[in-house]
């Protein structure tokens, strides 16, 4: 004998209500009313003949044979999910999605955007800039490059290039009298990136100064090179932001003293596409335009490493 499936709204519905223990935050995140995820719970409790939700207070609680049933659903779901997602990368090969932090996106990836398109005229590349952590097993995306120490589960991870610092600014600065020794930085306002601290390269260059606590603060790395290039102060830039600006005199390096960051570049990717022609075509671009740039410290290249736990795949 067959058994007849509920539909698969109704398994929707209830799986959300049952995570979330409420209707209404239910109907927001399926874009749904309230009256209809509770029609549709109610319908699923007559058809199984079972009930799978009580009232509690404002909110609902789920019975003991609404938990288990719950748990069943949302792990169908999830394989499904994963099901759709393993047969439409191997039908989209043509499509290719990466998520770029936005410093990195406009700094670096977007000018060279035209080399790719070039060289790959049949590929659409999709880029989304963001700095939220992305989940690749519920976003429709296939490769991200991120910025970080590369200890992200549930995900390959494959070492581009090392970061490094200096100072830079506009050498039209103080009208033109750039400062010649480090301690002369103490005359200039110093420009800020959020968690990009100035101390490091205090210490490389011999001084003994606390973080700065005045001047311009940046939450994006890429305005504190476009606010010095405009003359607004001087700024502790990352060296695979600088693009032209060192070869067009828009900056000048300051001083021979760089830091190595402990945050590094990584291509990172699920690992359902780890054998996909998609990530083989974007990976060897990828890796020509970093040998061709010859500011990258490009380091040692550590191959993928996998974090073998079984949790949202982030970055």
């Amino acid at each position: 004998m067959t058994t007849r499936l509920p539909h698969m709204q109704a398994l929707r519905a209830f799986e959300a209500a049952a995570r979330l223990a409420s209707l209404t935050r239910a109907a927001a995140e399926l874009h749904v009313t309230h009256g209809a995820i509770s029609h549709q719970i109610k319908a699923l409790e007559d058809e199984l003949g079972v009930e799978l939700m009580v009232r509690a207070g404002r909110g609902v609680r789920v019975t003991d044979a609404g938990e288990r049933f719950a748990l069943r659903v949302r792990d169908a779901l999830e394989r499904l999910a994963d099901a759709v997602r393993e047969t439409t990368a191997h039908v989209d090969e043509r499509r290719i999605r990466v998520t770029v932090v936005p410093s990195f996106a406009a700094r670096w990836l977007l000018p060279r955007i035209g080399r790719f398109v070039a060289a790959h005229p049949d590929v659409d590349l999709d880029v989304r800039a963001a700095t939220a952590l992305v989940d690749f097993e519920h976003e429709d995306l296939d490769f991200g490059i991120r910025h970080g120490l590369g200890e992200w589960p549930g995900v390959l991870t494959e070492h581009l290039f090392d970061e490094t610092y200096f100072p830079v600014c506009s050498p039209r600065i103080a009208g033109g009298r750039l400062p010649a020794r480090p301690v002369d930085l103490r005359r200039h306002v110093l420009l800020r990136g959020e968690g990009e601290p100035w101390v490091p390269w205090f210490r490389a260059a011999g001084l003994d100064w606390p973080e700065p606590m005045r001047g311009p603060m940046f939450s994006d790395s890429s305005h504190v090179v476009q606010a010095a290039a405009e003359g607004q102060g001087i700024a502790l830039a990352r060296e695979s932001l600088l693009g032209n600006d060192l070869r067009t005199g828009a900056l000048v390096r300051l001083f021979d003293v760089r830091v190595v960051s402990p945050r590094r570049f990584f291509l990172v990717h699920p690992p359902r596409l780890a054998k996909s022609a998609k990530l083989a075509l974007f990976r060897a671009w990828l890796r020509r335009e970093i040998a061709a740039d010859d500011t990258l410290d490009v380091g040692r290249a550590t191959g993928a490493r996998q974090a073998p736990r079984r949790t949202s795949a982030r970055r």
